[in-house]
């Protein structure tokens, strides 16, 4: 099997964890209640996944599973939020286009959204704690967790433009699918994936991959730049084990967001830049994709994420409640910010210039 359709049972198969599923539409909006809690409109577009309790400010204390009544996400215990910016193709004579969001393969019928996976080092040794409040290295005292209502944090920078060869750079990528999902072997990032937005037409659409860091400092639940509180291993690779800094000890899953950018309904030579250049860019003005990004809020109910962890869930996980796709795709907030954002534009809503350096 191949990470580039992501059955994921070979990888799985060496996964101490790992869930993969699908996250419906729930809106397409100009909030961020993250960077920009309370402002709406906030500065670009972004396309929001998840739990129905979503607001412009989403305060930590906030207990999302008793404030939601629905969730687009397929398991039903999870209440959480996902997000990350919009994609629009700008086309020759400079007008612009959203590009919607379609389902990942034997995901199918999710009314596009985001792929959501939560994996466990594939060592099979080693045990994640998925997201508590307390926690004892020692003891690893059950009785003390609690579920971290309130846990947030961000990968990328919308301000980005180049390669920083960091931890984000090195988690940020895309994937230029041929037909039906189609296209080389490999996990994401690897291989011919691109740091920057496919330079040519892709047959099959545009994946997009955001792997969140996995070591937390055991303390805060956010930081100011919604990146202090956690990191990435020290050395090696979150999936072969690699050791946490010591400043952020304790081991959380790796969240991977895939998008599946549907961009086929653009392959025509003749809306294409006449010099054949790239044609994409993200909502907050970025033409080189440098500035991808994804937030996160944690919202799962009790101890289901830590049950799935726990019971080495895979693909499937028995432990977790579930509804059908047909379910989680009616579950919508409405818009905060009443603007168009279909049809073909003259700016980018908000108006942030193109930038591509």
């Amino acid at each position: 099997m191949r990470w580039s359709s992501f059955t994921a049972l070979a990888f799985a198969a060496r996964a101490h964890a790992m869930l993969r599923f699908s996250c419906s539409e729930l809106v397409v909006d100009r909030i961020d209640p993250l960077v920009n809690p309370g402002l709406a409109p906030s500065p670009h577009l972004h396309q929001l996944v998840g739990g129905n309790a979503l607001n412009t400010t989403m305060e930590p204390a906030n207990d999302l599973p008793s404030i939601a009544t629905c969730t687009s996400c397929q398991f039903t215990e999870d209440f959480s939020n996902y997000w990350t910016a919009v994609l629009f193709f700008k086309a020759r004579n400079g007008t612009y286009k959203r590009v919607p969001t379609f389902a990942n393969q034997y995901l199918e019928p999710a009314r596009g959204g985001i792929t959501v996976y939560y994996i466990a080092p594939y060592d099979g040794k080693t045990r994640v704690t998925a997201f508590q409040k307390a926690w004892a290295i020692e003891q690893r005292c059950r009785a003390e967790l609690t579920p971290m209502q309130g846990f947030r944090m961000i990968v990328g920078d919308p301000n980005r433009r180049t390669d920083m060869k960091d931890g984000d750079s090195r988690s940020l990528s895309f994937r230029c699918w041929n037909e039906n999902f189609g296209g080389e072997l490999g996990a994401p990032g690897t291989n011919t994936d691109t740091k920057t937005l496919p330079n040519k037409m892709c047959p099959g659409g545009i994946r997009a991959n955001h792997f969140f860091p996995t070591c937390w400092d055991g303390k805060n639940l956010d930081s100011p730049d919604h990146k202090s509180h956690v990191a990435y291993p020290e050395s090696g690779s979150f999936e072969s084990g690699g050791p946490c800094p010591a400043s952020h000890p304790v081991k959380i899953p790796q969240i991977l967001y895939e998008v599946a950018w549907d961009t086929r309904q653009f392959n025509d030579p003749d809306i294409w830049p006449e010099d054949g250049s790239q044609p994409f860019v993200f909502s907050m003005g970025d033409g080189t994709g440098y500035g991808t990004h994804g937030d996160y809020v944690f919202g799962w109910k009790g101890d289901a994420l830590q049950r799935a962890m726990d019971q080495n869930c895979q693909v499937n996980c028995p432990t977790l409640k579930t509804q059908s796709t047909q379910t989680a795709n009616k579950c919508s907030v409405p818009r905060k910010v009443e603007e168009e954002v279909d049809g073909w534009l003259t700016e980018l809503p908000g108006g942030p210039p193109v930038t591509y350096s």
